[in-house]
């Protein structure tokens, strides 16, 4: 390296066709004293993004690689929010990725905004107690999309990260997103049974509500095949589980037409649900099944309970 860097004919700051220099892929890799040789040259840039707009900042909290991020740090040119077109700061980035240590360093040096979304999204618990740790980080503050870290967290099935976000009296655990997706939507569309069962604990949540497009969290469920999920929102009495969407398709349209036998079991043993419920273009659950050739759901539907016209 030394040898290189002494010609005249080497730039030590030449990117190659992905937009990545050397000391961009020397912090990617964690190679503290190649960033410290490269940063002692008057010709590198220690913020200069790659094509996908990334600085060596960004490459090395997104590795961990702490040493790196102290060298970079220590130098007053280097900007610690860069992060170009790229949607993730440094800080969420270490967030996400659960890189505890890379939080710290950036807190800890007043070089980020520590109220950023992202921790809870795949449930590193200890980046989220830092964060939490903080007077001036809002834990219910909403996403570019209206989600909330609570509902990023329901969507993955964080169930540790739940539970330490609804510790805060701030965290509202029925906010809807831009979609009117609500956390519980998330954790159902996905069959989070745990997460489903600590949200419907709390008594401000609504198994009902629709989303802009109707459905409903039993619908996403219902859509899914999640059975588990299914039986606990069934077994509550407050559930309507035959609620449409806009288009009219019922949970028990969903299961039908992709063929989840043991949820149609389910929706079929409820008085309170209409196996021959047509929707906005005339296809019943019977139809859609048919339709997609789901013999054994077919069968199901076709049984005189079902093809027996109610009297009441």
């Amino acid at each position: 390296m030394k040898v290189l860097l002494g010609r005249s004919d080497v730039d030590p700051d030449e990117p190659d066709n992905f937009g990545q220099t050397p000391p961009w892929c020397a912090a990617r890799c964690g190679h503290e004293e190649v960033v410290k040789m490269l940063l002692g040259r008057d010709d590198v840039n220690p913020n200069r993004l790659d094509n996908r707009g990334t600085t060596p900042l960004w490459c090395a909290a997104s590795g961990g690689h702490e040493g790196v991020m102290k060298v970079l740090l220590g130098r007053s040119d280097v900007n610690p929010q860069s992060h170009g077109q790229y949607p993730l700061t440094a800080l969420s980035c270490a967030a996400c990725k659960g890189h505890e240590g890379v939080v710290k360093i950036l807190l800890e040096q007043g070089h980020a905004n520590p109220d950023e979304p992202g921790a809870a999204t795949n449930g590193h618990q200890g980046v989220v107690e830092i964060l939490l740790g903080r007077d001036d980080v809002n834990p219910d503050r909403p996403d570019w999309s209206g989600r909330t870290p609570l509902s990023r967290a329901a969507e993955n099935g964080h169930e540790g990260a739940l539970e330490m976000l609804l510790a805060r009296g701030e965290v509202n655990p029925d906010t809807p997103d831009h979609n009117c997706q609500t956390p519980i939507h998330w954790a159902a569309q996905d069959g989070h049974e745990g997460v489903v069962k600590i949200l419907l604990g709390r008594d401000c949540v609504n198994p009902n509500n629709p989303d802009k497009g109707g459905y409903t969290p039993l619908w996403y469920a219902a859509w899914g095949g999640h059975q588990g999920v299914v039986e606990i929102l069934l077994g509550r009495c407050d559930i309507n589980p035959d609620r449409p969407d806009r288009s009219s398709n019922t949970p028990l349209s969903c299961a039908a037409q992709n063929g989840h036998e043991g949820v149609v079991k389910m929706l079929l043993r409820r008085n309170d649900v209409n196996p021959n419920q047509p929707d906005n273009s005339g296809r019943t659950p019977l139809w859609w099944a048919t339709e997609y050739t789901h013999a054994h759901v077919t069968a199901l539907l076709q049984s005189p309970e079902c093809t027996t016209p109610s009297t009441t």
